[in-house]
């Protein structure tokens, strides 16, 4: 590998590992400072860095940036109407005690089969919030849960476009990888909540206190939080952190939900929330998004078009590639969240001001997430990627790690678990038949290899990190971490799939 390329990767990354956490600067500029030092010191000319970066920032924006705002704003109608909290009653009754990061963890599994995981996440992180507030303590392991479920299939599991593309450029049986990659996940789920049961409680009092409060509730003299120990303390402090046990050893909570309504004026009816009515506008946009996703596969395989190529879609499948949009998806649930959870009698101004209390929450999210897209597209733009990915196809390597690794590599390099896999494709494609591996072997390598290290390049780490409210090394920790264990937990995987497949 070119020691210029390598150079500027590593004082990239570590440029961004100082800034932030030894400097009072955030992220959002310690992403864009590693991008200039990594443009520079590969020997790109400064206008093509420049240009990388905001070619990144505007992709990235365009991809998830709207996606983001809207998700968070239908998260806070679901909050104040009560609905999320009602969700989270029927939720917490339904499974059972000590279940809940279960129930997170195969829900945004199957939630990010045909939905972007940003996407998911956004959709459903306020129903971890409200479990979490409704039981007073666990909200860091049930939003690692739910993010990690989400990594698990949006790698492995077709059609998310990673897998459908390594498919193709293998010529991998798609039937077959969407089999192997379920039977991953179901393998792996266990991996991730036993990660997030044990590294949860650790990070708890890691929380930013502005998240802290969003999750909990602002911290009074007269509240207390559960402890590490499972006792109850009393706060005095707004800035101070609750420990969190396991689920069970909280207080039973109450039955009624937490609802920003107000009192209702005089002669109107009580405001009350069913747990089906509250859960219409996340169903609704969901359900849209999957109906595109199989339209569209259906559709492309009847006219015989191979994923990646163009193609004029049907009528009924372009109308549903329309509504089942992130963007316009979300849109539709925010109608209905406002006028289907809201009463009658909430006013305008009410509403209006909910909203911008999302818009100023989403808004670091946002720059965040569009810097380290920026970061990504100048590492992808300098080579760094591909240099990764040639080296590590020059090693003598029992075949199927060759796949995994130079995934394993790319993903590190340069963030992106989707271009990772493609890379890694791309790279081993020529080389499958000397390996000794079928196609389908190499895809899986492909696709777990591309999970490893979630971290600052990567926009998923900052949507994950920023809305559990971890900074730092707790980011690192948590959902580095928790990345990190669900590729090693794929490697044995891999190495029983070469051997029966």
């Amino acid at each position: 590998m070119d020691l210029q390329l390598l150079a500027a990767l590593v004082l990239g990354i570590g440029a961004i590992v100082v800034i932030v956490l030894r400097t009072r600067l955030d992220a959002f500029v310690a992403l864009l400072v590693a991008a200039l030092l990594t443009g520079f010191v590969a020997g790109a000319p400064v206008t093509d860095v420049l240009e990388s970066i905001t070619d990144g920032f505007g992709s990235t924006m365009g991809a998830i940036g709207i996606v983001i705002g809207l998700g968070v704003a239908l998260g806070k109608i679901l909050e104040v109407s009560g609905a999320a909290d009602a969700l989270a009653r029927a939720f917490v009754r339904a499974l059972g005690k000590d279940r809940e990061p279960w129930a997170m963890a195969g829900t945004g599994a199957l939630v990010s089969i045909p939905v972007f995981c940003d996407s998911g996440y956004v959709i459903m992180n306020p129903l971890a919030r409200s479990i979490a507030r409704r039981k007073r303590a666990g909200y860091v392991t049930l939003a690692l849960a739910l993010g990690c479920g989400m990594t698990l299939t949006h790698h492995l599991v077709p059609p998310t476009p990673g897998p459908l593309a390594v498919a193709g450029i293998l010529g991998a049986n798609l039937g077959g990888l969407i089999l192997a990659g379920l039977v991953f996940t179901l393998v792996l789920v266990p991996v991730v909540v036993g990660y997030a049961r044990w590294v949860g409680p650790k990070l708890e009092s890691r929380v930013v206190p502005d998240v802290r409060a969003e999750v909990y509730g602002p911290v009074t003299a007269h509240s207390s939080v559960t402890s590490g120990a499972g006792e109850a303390t009393d706060a005095t402090d707004t800035t101070q952190h609750a420990e969190s046990t396991e689920f069970g050893e909280t207080a039973e909570p109450p039955e009624e939900p937490v609802s920003a309504l107000g009192t209702p004026p005089e002669g109107a009816r009580a405001h009350r929330m069913s747990a089906g009515l509250g859960f219409l506008p996340l169903l609704v946009p969901l359900l849209l998004i999957v109906a595109n996703t199989v339209a569209t596969a259906i559709d492309r395989n009847a006219q015989g078009v191979l994923s990646g190529d163009e193609y004029e879609p049907s009528t009924i499948a372009a109308v549903l590639a329309f509504v089942g949009d992130p963007m316009v998806a979300l849109l539709i649930g925010i109608v209905l969240a406002v006028y289907v959870l809201l009463p009658r009698w909430t006013t305008r101004g009410q509403v209006s001001g909910w909203l911008s209390q999302a818009a100023a929450s989403a808004g670091l999210i946002i720059l965040i997430t569009g810097a380290g897209g920026a970061f990504g597209q100048v590492l992808r733009d300098t080579g760094v990627g591909d240099a990764v990915g040639e080296a590590i196809a020059s090693w003598n390597l029992p075949g199927v790690l060759v796949p995994f690794l130079i995934a394993t590599l790319v993903r590190v390099a340069q963030g992106s678990g989707t271009v990772a896999m493609i890379t890694a494709a791309s790279v081993t494609a020529p080389l499958v038949g000397g390996l000794g591996i079928s196609p389908l072997v190499a895809a899986l390598g492909c696709c777990a290899g591309s999970m490893v290290f979630s971290y600052f390049n990567d926009s998923y780490f900052w949507v994950v990190t920023r809305f559990t409210g971890l900074d730092g090394v707790a980011a690192l920790r948590g959902w580095s971490g928790i990345t990190t264990a669900v590729w090693l937990g794929s490697l044995p995987l891999v190495l029983l799939a070469s051997a029966v497949l």
